[in-house]
Order: structure tokens, then C-alpha cells, then sequence
């Protein structure tokens, strides 16, 4: 299409036109406008266009909606407080506002299977929330898309059990095999693993002692078989699978040889280096980038971008992140707008098998957010999932 098209909508389709507008397209980023009919992209062209009724973004970027991978943030509505249980279907619906808030139209809600000494009833809200979240689609009650990522901890004595009923749910989109049992990981300093659930919990030392006795029992007894069940379930299911803090070569080599494709959040340049030969989509921590550096002292995610390390961003616990590590890692390195985009949109939607959405291309669908930069950070002023304004 060329610029200033003067083409009438067809009325018997449902048409939207957005139009002065700073594109983020994969090949670059450029003045332009976008039609989308019937809930996907019909078009994509250079310059204005003035087709009546068409919806002037004042020259603000229009990019596809964030898609992401690794949201715990589900958790802290589900539980608000240490202790306090929120019904799940108005928790869902005050997560899902928060993340349609940020530009996330694609969402894998990261849940954890696995009980523990500090939330007994781990597995049991597990179920309750994979409920909620479904009845609340099949309802549409939700503004993004929201799929489920099992976070499996594999200490846990009997995992692959608890995890097979979940194997054929078609929300189901990503496993990530999780180790953090003290001394392990992100925890192989001990006294942060203290600090990080003395500070979630406000568990005692004493409890906290007993805790960590168990936790490396149980690795030790049940960590590698489980790696093992799971890997050859999610394999036979064609299930995406993640490691998770991979910290060694080794455990890298380990993942691997698992059939893993993706690792999740490498603690350090070694990890992520042999990440990277082992041909793994390497993810980040976005609050990494925003913060400057990792709050466990781990490798900092700017660092891993600057050497070519980093496919994919999450906002893992703090939403707004995601978008915002975007335009902290333009500043900081000079990338491409589009390359850096790309890492929060098609890249992660890859990852998973999606292949419908993540890029400004006819035949997509229309998710797109419309984005205005701001010195402290960008601003989403509309959301669009499948055509639909949803914030």
C-alpha cells in the first residue's frame, strides 16, 4: 500500500485504521499506518492514509503486543499477603488488568508445582487458579490471552504425577525444570536463599533451618529422576522445555542432553555462553536491565545482550518491566528499536510455537499497543488483542 491511500473500508468487514503512527516493524522502524479487518493485520504501509475514520496516533510507536514467558506476578494476587488467600477468579481479573496495563496481550502465567514446607497448600491453589483462569476465558472476562508455564520444582517427591493431568491442557505451553533447594543455582550462596524467603514469608530460623534440611533431602533423593519423568513427558507431548538458573557448563550440558530448548534466567556468563553453543533461546530478567543489575548478584542482563547472549525478555515479577527494559537497552547499547522489540514480542511467541502474532505483518494478528516514549519511561496509551481495545 502506498502513502496517503484514500481506499473506503469495506463495509461488510469489521475494519480499523491506524494511521500516523511510528511503526515497529521487523525490518525497522518507520512512519506508516496499519488496517486491521476482522481482528488481524490486513495491512501494512508507509505514510499516513486518509480513509475516513481513521485513528490518528500523533506519531506515537505502534508496536505488537508483548508476549510473556515468565509471570509469577499471578502470586501476589492469588496471595496477597503471607497467608491470605484471594478468591482466584477476582485475583485473575485484578492480574490480567495489571498485565494489559503494561502491553502484554500474550501472557504464560507461571504457577509452581511443588509443596513446600512455607505454603503447604502449594498444589492445591495451583489447581484452583488453572481452573479460574480457564473459566474466566471461556467467559471473556479477560483482556490479554492468558496460557499457562509449569514452573515444576524438582525436589519435590512424586512431581511427574502431580504434573501429568495438566500435560493435556491445551493452555499448557512451556515446563521449566526448577532447582531451589538452598546451595543450588540461584541460591548457592545460602544466606541469600535465607534473606529471599525470610523476606517473602517472615519465616523464623528455626523454621527456616528445618526448611532447608528438607529441601536438600529431597533434592538429593528425587531431583534427577524427576528431571528425567518430566523431560520425557513434555517431549512426548511436544512441550516446550525450560531449565531454569543454570549456573555450570555442566548444567547446562545436563539440560540438554534433556531435550531442553530454552534457558531460563543463567546466572552467569559461563552458563549462558554454553547456553548459546547448546543453540538454547536464552531468556532475562527485564527488571535486571530496568535495575541495573540482578537483585541475587547474578550476571546482569545488559551485559548478556551486549554479547549477543540474550534472545528473549520476561518481566518475571514486576510487569511494567518488560516494555521498559526495552528502551533502557536502546539507550545502553545502541541496539536496533526493532531487533530489541522483537525479544518481547516475535522472539518468545517463537519460542513457544505461537506463530500467529509478534510482528506488525499482514496475516497476523492484530495485538498491538500503542506506546508513547517518556524520559523516565515509555507510557502504553492503547492495547488492541485481535482487533479489540482492551486498555
Amino acid at each position: 500500500m502506498t502513502a496517503q491511500t484514500t481506499t473506503r473500508p469495506d463495509a461488510d468487514l469489521d475494519q480499523m485504521v491506524l494511521t500516523n503512527a511510528r511503526l515497529v516493524r521487523p525490518d525497522g522502524v518507520g512512519d506508516g499506518h496499519v488496517v486491521v479487518r476482522d481482528g488481524v493485520i490486513a495491512e501494512v504501509g508507509e505514510g499516513g492514509t486518509r480513509v475516513p475514520g481513521a485513528i490518528d496516533l500523533d506519531g506515537d510507536l505502534l508496536a505488537p503486543g508483548l508476549v510473556e514467558l515468565h509471570s509469577d506476578n499471578i502470586e501476589r494476587h492469588v496471595n496477597p499477603r503471607p497467608g491470605v488467600a484471594w478468591p482466584a477468579l477476582p485475583a485473575i481479573m485484578a492480574h490480567d488488568a495489571q498485565i494489559a496495563g503494561a502491553g502484554i496481550t500474550t501472557i504464560l502465567d507461571a504457577l509452581r508445582i511443588g509443596d513446600d514446607d512455607v505454603n503447604r497448600n502449594a498444589d492445591d491453589v495451583f489447581a484452583q487458579v488453572v481452573g479460574a483462569i480457564a473459566e474466566a476465558g471461556r467467559r471473556n472476562m479477560l483482556r490479554s490471552e492468558h496460557l499457562l508455564h509449569i514452573r515444576a520444582e524438582v525436589p519435590v517427591p512424586g512431581l511427574a504425577e502431580v504434573v501429568e493431568p495438566f500435560a493435556e491442557d491445551m493452555m499448557l505451553r512451556l515446563v521449566s525444570l526448577m532447582d531451589h533447594s538452598p546451595g543450588q543455582r540461584q541460591f548457592r550462596d545460602i544466606e541469600v536463599w535465607k534473606r529471599y524467603y525470610r523476606g517473602k514469608y517472615g519465616t523464623s530460623e528455626d523454621e527456616l533451618r528445618r526448611f532447608a534440611d528438607r529441601q536438600q533431602r529431597d533434592a538429593a533423593a528425587h531431583a534427577d529422576a524427576n528431571r528425567r519423568a518430566l523431560a520425557e513427558l513434555c517431549l512426548a507431548r511436544c512441550i516446550p522445555l525450560a531449565s531454569h538458573d543454570d549456573t555450570t557448563a555442566d548444567h547446562v550440558e545436563e539440560a540438554a542432553r534433556l531435550g531442553v530448548t530454552i534457558s531460563e534466567f543463567p546466572t552467569t556468563a559461563e552458563a549462558a555462553h554454553a547456553a548459546s553453543r547448546a543453540g538454547m533461546a536464552i531468556v532475562a530478567g527485564a527488571p535486571n536491565v530496568v535495575r541495573g543489575g540482578s537483585h541475587s548478584g547474578n550476571v546482569a542482563a545488559a551485559e548478556l545482550a551486549e554479547a549477543g547472549l540474550l534472545d528473549c525478555l520476561s518481566s518475571d515479577y514486576v510487569p511494567v518491566s518488560l516494555l521498559h527494559a526495552v528502551f533502557v537497552l536502546e539507550q545502553q547499547t545502541g541496539a536496533d528499536l526493532a531487533d530489541l522489540f522483537a525479544r518481547v514480542t516475535r522472539n518468545p511467541a517463537r519460542m513457544v510455537g505461537l506463530t500467529d502474532r509478534g510482528e506488525l505483518l499482514p496475516g497476523q494478528r492484530a495485538d498491538l499497543i500503542r506506546v508513547r516514549r517518556q524520559p523516565e519511561a515509555p507510557v502504553v496509551r492503547s492495547v488492541w488483542r485481535a482487533g479489540r481495545r482492551v486498555a
